[in-house]
């Protein structure tokens, strides 16, 4: 039944994938505004974010991790991005292991219609039964091997038990694509030309720094209210 549905969520969602992606190339500064590091000592191309726009009000946001964070990290990622696949593991780590941090996933699916059908399953998980469940749901949908598509995402949700006919329905629906059609202009907006993109502090953040460089950048903002001190 679920080769039947490979197609199921193809809509104008893809070429909204398309087009926002390079709508904020200007936005990226060539000139790195803090000394930031990968974990293997290279510089991390990062920018100020412009203070008028934010993440605030956005729909659809999965957030997980500590109700009293004093630190927030947003990560504008794609189902299909193997750097966010790899960010996925060390990134839950932290969060089992630091009490006051907190992580918001939002989907920026810029490498086609693949991870638009994954996306649009993610958000029906989160709607119908909340951010425990599709953060369940995420960090199994990277663990599986090959393309991230509506089927494979469809067959996590198999995998978990819950209603696939009632998410189905859900995330096919215009509600979805208008919400996922907003958090990626939001990445535009932001500059947020590479997935995984982080927004940490007022900072952005091109790239995947290592979980390292994460950690370090967490424990600068509690020391000194910027991703570097």
């Amino acid at each position: 039944m679920l080769t039947t549905r490979r197609n199921f969520l193809k809509s104008s969602l893809a070429g909204t994938a398309l087009s926002a992606f390079g709508v904020g190339l200007a936005l990226a500064q060539d000139d790195n505004w803090l000394d930031l590091k990968t974990d293997s000592g290279d510089a991390v191309t990062n920018f100020k974010l412009p203070s008028e726009i934010s993440a605030e009000g956005l729909r659809g946001i999965l957030w997980t991790g500590s109700e009293t964070a004093d630190v927030f990290l947003l990560e504008f990622f794609d189902y299909n991005c193997p750097y966010c696949k790899r960010a996925v593991g060390d990134l839950d780590v932290i969060l089992k292991t630091d009490t006051n941090f907190k992580l918001g996933l939002i989907n920026n699916s810029v490498l086609g219609i693949a991870s638009a059908q994954a996306a649009k399953v993610q958000q029906a998980v989160l709607k119908l039964f909340g951010p425990k469940r599709a953060y369940d749901f995420h960090v199994r949908l990277f663990a599986h091997r090959g393309v991230n598509d509506g089927a494979a995402a469809m067959q996590v949700v198999k995998d978990m038990g819950l209603d696939e006919a009632r998410i189905w329905g859900t995330a096919d629906a215009p509600d979805i694509q208008m919400v996922l059609g907003q958090q990626m202009r939001l990445a535009s907006e932001l500059g947020f030309v590479a997935t995984p993109s982080f927004m940490l502090d007022g900072i952005g953040i091109l790239g995947y720094p290592g979980p390292n460089s994460v950690a370090k950048m967490i424990w600068s903002v509690r020391s000194c209210d910027k991703p570097a001190c």
